[in-house]
């Protein structure tokens, strides 16, 4: 299978290529060799390669920078998916778009499938959201993944910032009041496969069960003490959205994705978070 996968330069993107370059013919571009935001430069490059799948990891993901500059947001997490999508039917070849748990407005209190509707209270999940549609109304061949909490080894994430204050500080705290699923690349990389022949619209690929910020930080530390890794605190305290006073843009409470669609499609349910995030630390810190 031949596979192009955009947005190489990133934490996911940077996981998929590792991975799928030992099974596939993959080639990858990283935002510098491929700018989505230039959709002739897109056309280009893509309508004169080869390939079976279209994976696109590559978005504007800074919430907040997003509200300060939407054109660049919907350029590139709107437009340039639906132009993708154009190429990929002109093609004949399938496009895998990824999106984010903040198409969802939050107010929901268990979690979120696929069928239940998608109301961004944010300039990103608005882009991201539009997005979406653009690829689902170019071809039902086409899948959308959303994913949430992503982290990996390619690029820095939460529980990294979280790990590395504290060996630093004496006192740290996270946000205890907002809920979602973490996503580790490793995790997606190894579930995607199992949808690639398949015409499933929408699909949540993020590891099992749920967690706030707090909780996801203090299972890290929690790790991290398991291996003996050196901390100046082993507690997480906690903070309230409402004590984010430098946020700009407002983050949907709960954004909690189900994955029973993804189960019932592959017969297989994703590990859960503390698994996926404890085998993360041991692979990245036990030995550092």
């Amino acid at each position: 299978m031949r596979i192009v996968i955009l947005g190489a330069g990133g934490r996911l993107g940077a996981a998929l290529l590792r991975q799928y370059e030992k099974s596939f013919d993959v080639c990858a571009f990283n935002r510098a060799e491929l700018d989505l935001s230039n959709s002739a430069q897109v056309r280009e490059r893509l309508s004169a390669r080869e390939f079976d799948v279209l994976i696109n990891c590559a978005a504007l993901t800074n919430v907040d920078l997003c509200e300060s500059k939407p054109d660049e947001a919907f350029a590139i997490n709107a437009e340039a998916p639906g132009l993708l999508a154009k190429i990929c039917s002109e093609k004949r070849t399938k496009l895998i778009h990824f999106s984010t748990d903040y198409v969802f407005d939050g107010r929901n209190r268990q979690p979120y499938s696929e069928d239940d509707v998608a109301e961004p209270i944010s300039v990103y999940g608005k882009s991201k959201r539009t997005g979406e549609k653009a690829v689902l109304e170019t071809s039902d061949r086409h899948v959308v993944v959303r994913v949430s909490w992503v982290f990996g080894p390619d690029r820095p994430s939460f529980i990294d910032a979280m790990i590395n204050r504290a060996r630093e500080e004496t006192a740290i705290d996270a946000v205890a009041d907002k809920w979602s699923t973490p996503s580790y690349t490793a995790d997606v990389g190894e579930m995607l496969p199992r949808i690639f022949e398949l015409e499933a619209g929408i699909v949540h690929l993020v590891n099992s069960g749920e967690c706030t910020w707090q909780e996801y930080a203090q299972h890290a530390l929690d790790c991290c003490r398991g291996l003996g890794i050196p901390l100046k605190t082993t507690t997480v305290g906690a903070l309230t959205l409402a004590d984010m006073k430098n946020w700009v843009a407002r983050r949907p409470v709960y954004s909690v994705l189900s994955t029973a669609k993804y189960q019932a499609l592959s017969g297989i349910a994703p590990r859960s978070w503390r698994e996926a995030v404890a085998d993360y630390i041991e692979r990245s810190y036990s030995k550092k």
